[in-house]
């Protein structure tokens, strides 16, 4: 009898260490992003180290992320939602300028790193006759999946170049994956798409274009361009330029572009110790990241650092704050 106790003891102080553990979920974004694999690998980090019970959860994106993060964290049950999200949209979603944020802000993310950036894609034929984003006038285009902050971005672009979405002879709304097939199969002329490089939706469809003869372009977007001013106005530190080498998705040439950070956010209510663990978690085991996926070669502990001395409107969570410190990377 006195055994039998024993093992049930046992079997109580297992079952409440295990409901002890705390609940992680990170909602990622459309399958064809980066966002899906880089949520699904730091998923699979937190619940492999013992760290948390980790699932990744696939939304529409950053604002589907930041809503998730706002509404269905609860300490109480020891859960947290911890959100991937582009650095233009976190800052919306904190001030409250983003009208879905305007009476219940998220003011309750906080930075934990920062993980690579994304480029504004604008993507196209070859064959297309495509050239500025003026041509995409009585065109068939994809802005983005509905609410996404590639569809913000990408109306912001469009508004920048004069270009209204009601002069396109058809508008689409499809996520980063079905843009792509769309565009292979010739249903669409353009798409846009907000996500790190490569993004394997947009490398796949160069691919499959090429197989019919045909060859991926993406729309430039030049530094000195009203595009480009009235997004580095309306985000500053925030949207940058740069280039798109032509080894990347095999255009014809480099391709001058606009680019967005991502990062990655978890409630200010998470203890400090675990928002410390995870960090422990992710940048102890970078190589595995960066083999589930390529973007997160930009994950590393100089780029938090930077983004944590650059004093953003949103603040770091304590427990990485921590982390950093401990780990040499700040003061």
């Amino acid at each position: 009898m006195k055994r039998v106790w024993v093992l049930l003891a046992a079997a109580v102080l297992a079952g409440t260490a295990m409901a002890q553990k705390p609940r992680v979920v990170i909602p990622t974004g459309s399958t064809g992003g980066v966002f899906f694999f880089y949520g699904q690998a730091i998923a699979k980090l937190l619940t492999e180290t013992g760290v948390a019970d980790a699932t990744a959860q696939q939304t529409g994106g950053s604002y589907d992320n930041l809503l998730l993060l706002r509404d269905r964290t609860d300490p109480g049950s020891n859960t947290y939602y911890c959100a991937l999200a582009t650095t233009d949209s976190a800052l919306v979603t904190y001030t409250g300028q983003e009208p879905r944020f305007a009476q219940k802000k998220a003011d309750m993310q906080r930075i934990m790193f920062y993980m690579y950036p994304s480029l504004i894609h604008i993507v196209t034929t070859e064959q297309s006759g495509i050239k500025v984003l003026q041509d995409l006038k009585g065109k068939r285009v994809s802005t983005g999946q509905p609410g996404s902050s590639t569809e913000n971005l990408a109306l912001l672009v469009l508004q920048g170049a004069g270009v209204k979405p009601e002069s396109f002879s058809k508008r689409e709304r499809l996520p980063a994956a079905e843009s792509a097939k769309a565009l292979s199969e010739g249903t669409i002329d353009a798409y846009f798409w907000v996500g790190g490089v490569p993004t394997a939706s947009v490398v796949e469809v160069g691919q499959s274009l090429a197989r019919t003869g045909k060859k991926i372009r993406l729309i430039p977007v030049t530094k000195d361009s009203t595009t480009a001013q009235l997004l580095l106005k309306r985000f500053p530190g925030i949207v940058s330029t740069g280039t798109v080498p032509a080894s990347v998705y095999g255009t014809a040439g480099n391709v001058p572009a606009l680019y967005t950070g991502n990062v990655f956010l978890c409630p200010a209510s998470m203890p400090d110790e675990l928002a410390a663990a995870i960090m422990k978690a992710v940048f102890g085991n970078l190589n595995t990241l960066v083999t589930a996926t390529a973007a997160a070669r930009d994950t590393t502990l100089k780029n938090t650092a930077d983004l944590y001395a650059a004093k953003t409107v949103i603040p770091f969570h304590p427990g990485a704050v921590k982390y950093l410190r401990e780990a040499g990377a700040i003061k």
